[in-house]
């Protein structure tokens, strides 16, 4: 009961700091969960220390200054991190993060659309990208 109930819990957490945040930009030093860029706020200009570190850079950087991330920058966040955690070469920690981070994506509330739309599709069976390989 207890291990299904976890995976919850810590989903909960990784959306509940951006479910009370203001439009404001995120004051003070990161809370990050993972990595330099997982979590809110980050540590740029530093380089992202994994795949799952990589797919957050690129979450924050589409995501505006003091604003909610557009819908289509938590969907690529959300795919990327299940690609990591699907992926059988990365380490099983990471994995395991990488699922929550997913999770966490999917709930994360989102800009109001201003006439732009996602993808009507995601091909999630392309080939990794090549900063989602490990060293």
């Amino acid at each position: 009961m207890t291990r299904s109930i976890l995976p919850l819990l810590l989903a909960a957490g990784l959306t509940l700091p951006a479910l009370t945040q203001t439009a404001a930009a995120v004051e003070g030093p990161p809370m990050l969960l993972h990595g330099n860029y997982c979590g809110p706020g980050n540590n740029a200009p530093a380089a992202p220390v994994d795949a799952l570190d990589a797919a957050c850079a690129r979450h924050d950087a589409c995501t505006p200054d003091g604003a909610l991330a557009p819908k289509a920058c938590n969907l690529r966040l959300q795919v990327d991190a299940e690609r990591v955690a699907d992926d059988p070469r990365q380490p099983e920690e990471l994995r395991i993060m990488a699922g929550l981070v997913a999770s966490g994506a999917a709930m994360m509330p989102s800009a109001p659309s201003s006439g732009l739309r996602a993808p009507a599709a995601i091909d999630v069976e392309r080939q990794p990208d090549t900063d989602m390989l490990p060293e």
